[in-house]
């Protein structure tokens, strides 16, 4: 027969155990991965609000509900794979990436979902196989940069007629750029624009480049995208403004930079939803049945304020289309 003091130190001990075995019990956290080409000085804190908030909205807290793993290549592309293997071996319930690293991931495991957002058409870049329909183990966000290197070349063409040759500066090593540059050639074609591209691969190389399109005649420019072409977009700006260089850019955040004018969709949209697809993930739906979004809105923004300064008169029916001027 146990005596009453026995007893009560017997359920003491056993009353100690059962928070851990209940911990043991629950399902660990799951982990989202984050992985970017370029610096995390490309990825405006904007832009990661925008996938926390897109997480939330499904359910997930970043540090209560799921914890997220960074990863940044710094702009060398080669350094992806060994990244991602890092991000398998965590090991992350998803990863949330842009073009290089989808292909990347894609090329790592067929297993783990991939969310990506990019600027590429995805089907032509072999991410999926269908918009509606991808299958597999990739979806995302598409922000259409690629398509829209006609209608910037249209609207720096109405801003300056009389430029002769238009520069376009790229980075040749991300995977759009390639089609980027062949929309732009054929756009030109079509209206008889002569176009000089040209090619940055390194931060010393950017203010050559410069020099070398100011010395070819160019009377405005055209800059692609890409991680390395963010990670510098502030010395890109301040490199046309010091030469007095129109440019357009793909992404609203040039403009605020004091960029002349850009045309694109709303990026931190476009990671709100890469953040909601995580989460829809984490809950158990399937990645290859979720269809790959694309913008529905593509917005106009010029900077007066710096249109002024290059000593220009924006055309009033193109600042009548603008969606945001910034004065």
């Amino acid at each position: 027969m146990i005596r009453r003091r026995e007893f009560i130190t017997l359920l003491g001990g056993a009353t100690a155990t059962w928070p851990l075995a209940a911990r043991a019990q629950q399902p660990a956290m799951p982990v989202v991965g984050f992985l970017r080409s370029g610096t995390p000085t490309s990825v405006p804190r904007e832009r990661l609000t925008a996938f926390r908030q897109g997480l939330r909205e499904a359910g997930f807290v970043e540090g209560q509900d799921c914890a997220v793993e960074y990863r940044w290549a710094d702009n060398q592309l080669d350094r992806l794979p060994a990244l991602v293997a890092d991000l398998l071996r965590r090991p992350v319930a998803v990863i949330v990436t842009n073009t290089p690293g989808a292909v990347a991931a894609k090329a790592a495991t067929t297993m783990v979902p991939i969310v990506f957002t990019t600027g590429d058409d995805p089907v032509g870049a072999g991410l999926v196989a269908s918009l509606n329909r991808p299958g597999g183990n990739v979806t995302g966000v598409s922000f259409m940069t690629v398509e829209l290197g006609a209608k910037q070349l249209g609207l720096l063409h109405e801003l300056r007629p009389a430029a002769t040759r238009i520069a376009v500066l790229v980075d040749p090593k991300f995977p759009t750029t390639e089609r980027f540059v062949s929309e732009v050639r054929a756009a030109a074609s079509a209206i008889g624009q002569q176009i000089e591209v040209l090619n940055i691969t390194s931060d010393r190389e950017i203010e050559s480049a410069f020099t070398a399109l100011v010395q070819r005649g160019a009377g405005a420019l055209l800059v692609g995208t890409g991680a390395f072409m963010e990670t510098n977009r502030e010395l890109i700006v301040a490199l046309a403004a010091r030469h007095a260089l129109p440019a357009s850019y793909v992404l609203r955040e040039y403009v605020l930079a004091g960029g002349l004018m850009s045309y694109g969709a709303k990026i931190s949209d476009t990671y709100r939803q890469a953040g909601i697809y995580a989460a829809r993930i984490l809950k158990g739906e399937k990645t290859g049945d979720l269809p790959v979004m694309l913008p529905t809105k593509f917005e106009l923004v010029i900077n007066l304020k710096t249109a002024k300064a290059l000593g220009l008169e924006v055309p009033p029916p193109l600042l009548a289309r603008a969606d945001e001027v910034i004065e």
